[in-house]
């Protein structure tokens, strides 16, 4: 059983830094400490992404949230869920602040330098980020060649792989293990797999040995 892709990453000073926050972020969330939010990053505005966003409402008791997308992206988000803005917000609503990114230009979030990838989900441009020595990137099915120098020196790749078979906008997982093989992290997770990838404890053990999919509650330290 698998819940919607998201990380929650964890700074060394306390601050906490989501990526995605897809419907199922309100059951994934209870089971950690209730602490704020420093930043929201969002790859793509497609629902199993962005779904979430009204749970953000409990966090606004810490202040504002930080946002962090592309404008069309955060245009999108204005007309989906337009009660949480505009100068008659609808009562209890979540208190967000939309912030806008472009692709390779960094941005500094909790505290932090992050780098936005551009990546192509099919013909949609969407964004994954380096953070540090980890790369999060999601429902990718390839990337500009000039994108890859942000993949430099990566220790921790994390990257889709959505099943066995071929996609027109996901990456299948010998796609995926390719894409892990060229960037060389020393350790890769798969993640945003649909129930056709197989069985977790028969189809881990046929990958490269640094490599794995990731699980819900999986916990790194990069």
């Amino acid at each position: 059983k698998r819940l919607r892709s998201s990380v929650l990453v964890t700074l060394d000073d306390g601050k906490n830094i989501l990526i995605d926050i897809g419907p199922d972020f309100r059951e994934q969330m209870l089971r950690i400490d209730f602490e704020p939010l420093d930043a929201v990053l969002i790859t793509h505005e497609h629902y199993d992404h962005v779904g979430g966003l009204d749970d953000l409402r409990p966090y606004s008791i810490f202040g504002d949230v930080d946002v962090f997308a592309e404008q069309f992206c955060i245009d999108h988000l204005m007309e989906r869920i337009p009660y949480c803005f505009g100068n008659n917000k609808y009562p209890g609503t979540p208190s967000l602040d939309l912030v806008e990114i472009c692709p390779d230009m960094p941005f500094s979030a909790g505290n932090i330098d992050i780098m936005p990838i551009r990546v192509m989900h099919g013909k949609l441009p969407i964004l994954g980020f380096r953070i540090g020595g980890m790369a999060y990137i999601t429902d990718m099915k390839s990337i500009p060649e000039d994108e890859m120098r942000h993949l430099n020196d990566v220790d921790v790749l994390i990257v889709n792989a959505l099943h066995t078979k071929e996609h027109p906008t996901h990456q299948n997982v010998m796609q995926a293990v390719r894409f892990a093989e060229r960037v060389g992290a020393e350790q890769t997770f798969f993640i945003h797999m649909s129930h056709r990838v197989g069985l977790h404890a028969v189809v881990d053990g046929k990958l490269p040995q640094s490599m794995h999919f990731a699980y819900d509650g999986l916990q790194l330290t990069v």
